[in-house]
């Protein structure tokens, strides 16, 4: 299969680069802010641009000048992200801000592109007006030929900027030279901060794609993983998206963070199978349950992933002692979970209304059970795709009515006479019955379980959509 063509956008911090990036895909994808820092990690969209198919990637500022260190993890981490798009990239666009002019760090950021040896087209952004059409020529000095006056906020310059950046593109496939892609299976990895959502993408991918570090809040964008998983199969192409952790909402203090929590919603939005992240050391909290609670409410399908086993084992450990200790000396406190089984019965336990879900233990760092979180994520969007016979799912909705009905104060009874499937992930039923209000949350949950009994439909939510059933036309 043919490698893609990547355009990736670099320069030093605050220059309007995820401006542009959005601009050039077409869509709100990375967080655009004043404060200089924002973006972190490598985001990446697929994009058209003159018919011609891409890859475009928006990277963090490179804020540092040559001969320079930083101990700060998260600077560092997001300058070798940087360089890796560098790396990776076909063509790269150097954006400068035309109203600053030649910055020393822009400087930093040529010096560094000329040692790549790559293509580049400088853009001097933020010309808003005319005033500024001639500016660029100002940036000149930085080595790279002509450069393109832009503004990302008023849509200006981009057409002759992006012409010319495609013609420096390796030649397009032939049009039916490779055969088409299967869609992607989307994957959002999400929880509360610091539970290890980005390690467990890093140590997936066996890459350092996106930032790790122990400081809550490090991701922010939703940043999307082309990965293929190889496991359980044949190769399954997925889309793994890392996301902000989700905080109380009273700690949303910025606004930075609050577009973060928007792109962590709407990543669980559009995501084929949701991986709920949890930590073992520390349980399971408010937050977690709320989290959990989101993907409920989205209809996603489910996995629950306990992270950090390899921590929580020493304290288990310690446990196990003590309860030894305990029993000699004749107390008779209950036992704590100290085995897989029983954690995993206390998380269905907490998070009740994911009890549909299974649940895995992981460890990131010693990659403990990864091979299996990507079977189970397998498992599960197989699950969500199946069709349910029209008479068998009729037979078995019968049985199940049959054997409990509904309460009722007035006594009436539910009458079942027949339903279908209707939709896939999340596989959707509609039953028609005699009176709807008889039909409860209670009541629907119970005949969900009698249709996972049958059907499997594991990590999977079930939807039932209860109708009056139709009456015949009378005639005239």
């Amino acid at each position: 299969m043919s490698q893609r063509a990547v355009i990736a956008i670099v320069g030093r911090p605050n220059v309007g680069k995820s401006a542009l990036f959005n601009r050039i895909a077409g869509r709100r994808i990375a967080i655009v802010h004043d404060r200089p820092g924002v973006t972190r990690d490598r985001v990446s969209a697929e994009v058209e641009w003159e018919g011609r198919p891409f890859t475009l990637v928006d990277t963090g500022g490179i804020g540092l000048a040559h001969g320079e260190s930083v101990e700060d993890v998260i600077t560092r981490a997001t300058l070798d992200q940087a360089l890796t798009a560098i790396e990776s990239a076909h063509v790269i666009l150097l954006i400068t801000d035309i109203r600053d002019g030649v910055m020393m760090l822009d400087r930093e950021v040529a010096r560094r592109l000329h040692a790549s040896g790559k293509p580049v087209l400088v853009a001097a952004n933020k010309a808003d007006n005319e005033d500024f059409a001639d500016s660029s020529d100002d940036f000149s000095p930085l080595g790279f030929g002509a450069q393109f006056a832009v503004s990302a906020l008023h849509d200006r310059g981009l057409s002759a900027l992006m012409s010319a950046a495609l013609a420096k593109l390796p030649p397009a496939p032939e049009p039916g030279a490779d055969a088409p892609a299967a869609d992607p299976l989307k994957i959002a990895i999400v929880g509360r901060p610091n539970v290890g959502k980005s390690s467990i993408i890093n140590a997936i991918t066996q890459s350092q794609r996106v930032i790790v570090s122990p400081i809550p809040g490090t991701t922010r964008d939703a940043v999307d993983v082309p990965f293929t998983v190889l496991t359980g199969g044949p190769p399954q192409p997925c889309l793994l998206i890392d996301t902000a952790g989700l905080r109380k909402t009273r700690r949303v203090d910025d606004s930075v963070e609050f577009f973060s929590v928007q792109r962590t919603h709407a990543a669980i939005g559009r995501c084929d199978v949701a991986v709920l992240v949890l930590d073992a050391e520390s349980g399971i909290l408010e937050q977690d349950k709320k989290v959990a609670d989101l993907i409920n409410a989205e209809r996603r399908a489910c996995v629950v992933v306990v992270n950090k086993w390899d921590l929580a084992t020493a304290e288990v450990r310690q446990v196990r002692q003590r309860h030894r200790s305990r029993r000699r000396s004749g107390s008779t406190e209950k036992r704590p979970l100290v085995t897989l089984a029983e954690f995993g019965d206390w998380v269905h336990e907490q998070l009740f209304f994911l009890d549909y879900a299974p649940v895995i233990f992981t460890s990131a760092t010693d990659g403990f059970q990864l091979e299996r979180l990507l079977e189970a994520i397998r498992y599960v969007a197989a699950q969500c795709q199946q069709t349910v016979p029209t008479p068998l799912l009729n037979r078995t909705l019968s049985d199940a009515v049959a054997r409990r009905q509904p309460p009722s104060k007035s006594g009436r009874h539910l009458k079942f006479y027949y339903a279908t499937q209707t939709a896939q992930a999340p596989p959707t039923f509609l039953l028609f019955v005699n009176s709807t209000g008889l039909f409860n949350e209670q009541y629907s949950k119970y005949l969900c379980d009698c249709l996972r009994t049958a059907f499997g439909f594991e990590g999977c939510p079930i939807v039932l959509n209860a109708r009056p059933r139709p009456q015949p036309a009378k005639e005239k």
